[in-house]
């Protein structure tokens, strides 16, 4: 599933080429992609009107299309495509599940293998992001006000960083790789972290998310970016999916548990397990948001 830096490399080139470009037509063959309308309604709503800014919150993209926002969800496998004129190998894809037509030819596809994606068209992005937590990357986010979130919650440190409610954006990848960063171990528990601790993990979580920002989110397998470009921060993921290989820090070799149904790597050394036993054996699975 993309999450905050791979949402955020799609947001920044579609907002270098989609404000002010005028909705032609719409084609639509996974009716479900609509969240909110029927094709017909949806396409009656939005002809002619024109893209302004494009932002994120979370993992949700949020395309400003006044009076309206037309927020979209990836989720697993989903991809949103501009290209300045329409591309015959997407024209008729299998896979590409709806085509917004622009004026000048332009277009915007999504493509989507698994169909989990979907299209919200809202007055008020409220209605679809009004409760994720607190992003990352905001300055807002200071190292107390991270503390007062991790504090007010008795949860293991992984699967906390995976609610969105909490923290908006992260995802399995950046997660673990947030934790490597600050040294701590993926069941440490939120309630008991000290101020050097929560110190650390601020760190560490704008470290992470912007190195994987700045290489253009981070491909494994499905994620590709608004002109089908691929990722490059797998190459520098220092623990995820990483198994047997040895920490880059101190060259023990990297571990995988399953946390809270996930799977989860970390480094044995790097991250010593905490002193405080954890109690809590059944952690709630993460929302698929």
């Amino acid at each position: 599933m993309p999450e905050l830096p791979e949402v955020e490399h799609i947001v920044r080139g579609l907002d270098a080429c989609l404000p002010g470009r005028a909705v032609c037509g719409l084609v639509v063959g996974w009716e479900r992609t609509l969240a909110t309308h029927t094709v017909r309604e949806l396409e009656q709503v939005i002809r002619g009107l024109a893209f302004g800014r494009v932002t994120r919150r979370g993992k949700y993209l949020l395309l400003e299309l006044p009076p309206y926002w037309l927020i979209v969800h990836l989720r697993m496998t989903g991809r949103l495509l501009f290209t300045p004129a329409p591309e015959p190998a997407w024209e008729q894809h299998p896979h590409v599940h709806l085509i917004v037509q622009l004026d000048g030819g332009a277009r915007l596809y999504y493509h989507d293998m698994r169909k989990f994606g979907r299209f919200y068209l809202v007055r008020d992005p409220a209605e679809i992001v009004g409760g994720l937590g607190a992003e990352p990357l905001d300055p807002a986010l200071t190292p107390e006000r991270l503390g007062r979130i991790l504090r007010s919650r008795r949860r293991q440190l992984k699967p906390l960083l995976l609610d969105q409610s909490a923290l908006a954006g992260l995802g399995n990848i950046y997660a673990d790789e947030t934790l490597w960063a600050a040294g701590l171990h993926p069941l440490t528990r939120s309630d008991v972290l000290t101020d050097a601790e929560v110190a650390r993990l601020h760190v560490g979580l704008g470290k992470v998310l912007r190195a994987a920002v700045a290489h253009g989110g981070t491909t494994l397998r499905d994620y590709r970016g608004p002109h089908d470009e691929t990722g490059q921060h797998q190459h520098a993921l220092a623990v995820y999916q990483r198994t047997g290989e040895p920490c880059p820090r101190c060259a023990a070799p990297i571990r995988r548990i399953v946390v809270g149904q996930r799977s989860t790597h970390y480094c044995p050394i790097c991250q010593p397990m905490p002193v405080t036993p954890e109690e809590t054996t059944h952690e709630p699975a993460s929302p698929p948001c």
